[in-house]
C-alpha cells in the first residue's frame, strides 16, 4: 500500500503494524520546516533539506517527542547542519495524546504515525535502506518498541534515553542506536546499560551504545553521533 488517508484502516491482524510504503513520489514538496497539517489541536512539522532532490534518495527521519511534550522539542535545533548536511528528510508528529499509545494499546499513534508516513512518502524520494524511527524519552520507548514491531520497514532505531521496551510482533532486526546520561534523575542509565542494550544483542540485533556525563538530555554530539552512525554504508 503506498498512501493511505486518515480513518483508513490498519493491518486489521495486528493494529500496531504500518503499512506505508515508499513509492515515486506525485508531488513536490516545500523545503525547509513546515507544519505537517494533519492534525488539528496536534499536529507536527517536516523537514526537507534546502538541497533535496529527487534523482538523489533522501534517508527519512521519524522523531518522537517525550511524555508532555510536543514535536516542537525538534523544532529549534540545527536542522540544516544535523540533518540538510546528511540529506535526511525529517518527520516529527504529535501523539495523539500526551504521551504514545503503547502504554495503553496500540492505535490512534499508529494511525497518525502511518499518515504521516504516506504524506511524506507521496511528497519525498525516500531510499528504503534508510528509514529510522528515533525519539527522546517516552518516545525513545515507543520508537524502539513501534520500530521493532515494523523491521520490514524501518532498517535504523534510536533510543535517546528510553525508559521501557513493549513490541508487539518482531519483524525484521533494525540496526539500533542507544544513548543514556549516567546522571539521568528521570529514567535509570542502568536500565539502558545493564538491561535494554544487552537483552536486544542476544536476540541478535546490532547494537551501539552511547552513554554520557549528563542527565535526560540529547546532547548535540549525541544527536550527530547517531546521525554519522545512521547514514553509515
Amino acid at each position: 500500500m503506498g498512501c493511505i488517508s486518515p480513518g483508513d484502516p490498519i493491518d486489521t491482524d495486528d493494529p500496531a503494524h504500518l503499512v506505508s510504503r515508499p513509492l515515486p513520489p506525485t508531488k513536490i514538496p516545500a523545503t525547509g520546516r513546515h507544519p505537517l497539517g494533519l492534525g488539528i489541536d496536534r499536529d507536527g512539522f517536516i523537514y526537507v533539506s534546502p538541497d533535496y532532490s529527487p534523482s538523489r534518495p533522501a534517508s527519512l527521519l521519524f522523531l518522537l517527542h517525550g511524555s508532555g511534550q510536543s514535536s516542537t522539542i525538534w523544532a529549534g535545533g540545527p536542522l540544516d547542519s544535523l540533518f540538510g548536511a546528511r540529506n535526511i528528510v525529517v518527520v516529527a508528529p504529535d501523539s495523539r495524546g500526551g504521551s504514545w499509545d503503547v502504554r495503553f494499546g496500540y492505535g490512534p499513534d499508529v494511525e497518525f504515525i502511518d499518515y504521516c508516513l504516506s504524506y511524506v512518502f507521496d511528497r519525498c524520494a525516500i531510499d528504503p535502506s534508510r528509514i529510522a524511527l528515533a525519539g527522546f524519552s517516552d518516545g525513545a520507548s515507543y520508537a524502539l518498541s513501534l520500530g521493532a514491531t515494523n523491521g520490514d520497514l524501518f532498517t535504523h532505531m534510536i533510543g535517546f534515553s528510553p525508559g521501557f521496551y513493549r513490541p508487539d510482533r518482531l519483524r525484521g532486526k533494525p540496526r539500533v542506536f542507544l544513548s543514556h546520561g549516567t546522571a539521568d534523575p528521570i529514567l535509570p542509565f542502568s536500565w539502558t546499560s545493564m538491561t535494554l542494550a544487552p537483552s536486544l544483542e542476544a536476540q541478535g540485533y546490532s547494537v551501539k551504545f552511547e552513554q554520557f556525563e549528563g542527565g535526560h538530555t540529547v546532547p548535540l554530539e549525541i544527536a550527530t553521533d547517531a546521525m554519522e552512525w545512521f547514514k553509515q554504508r
